[in-house]
């Protein structure tokens, strides 16, 4: 059983930082792409940044420049480092993943549970 799971959620200032983790747990053969997902009250999810297996990256407009994203393979865990932090950003953040469990030799979608950031003014 393989298991996504986000921490390092919670309050912070206007200006202020915060540092996303997503840990992959469980029956893994491979990791494939990897992203952060977000959805604010009222609208629909939204993609904030991926990263491939190689460390190639893409942001949203939104969040370029102000977040970046990185991963540790040895360690099948991902990071969201955000800086300069807005109220726009407030929402439920959560982790997406490309698996290839242990004897599957197919990938599968995954998300993880989400974790709250709240940006306030």
């Amino acid at each position: 059983q393989v298991q996504l799971v986000e921490s390092g959620g919670g309050l912070v200032q206007a200006g202020g930082s915060l540092r996303l983790s997503c840990a992959a747990s469980g029956n893994i053969f491979s990791i494939d792409d990897m992203g952060w997902y977000r959805r604010a009250p009222g609208n629909p999810r939204e993609m904030v940044a991926t990263i491939t297996t190689g460390g190639s990256t893409n942001y949203a407009g939104s969040v370029k420049g102000r977040f970046t994203i990185s991963r540790d393979n040895a360690k099948n865990t991902m990071y969201l480092q955000m800086n300069s932090l807005k109220p726009g950003d407030t929402a439920v953040y959560y982790c997406n993943a490309r698996i290839v469990p242990r004897a599957t030799w197919s990938s599968y979608n995954y998300w993880g549970q989400g974790t709250q950031v709240t940006v306030s003014s």
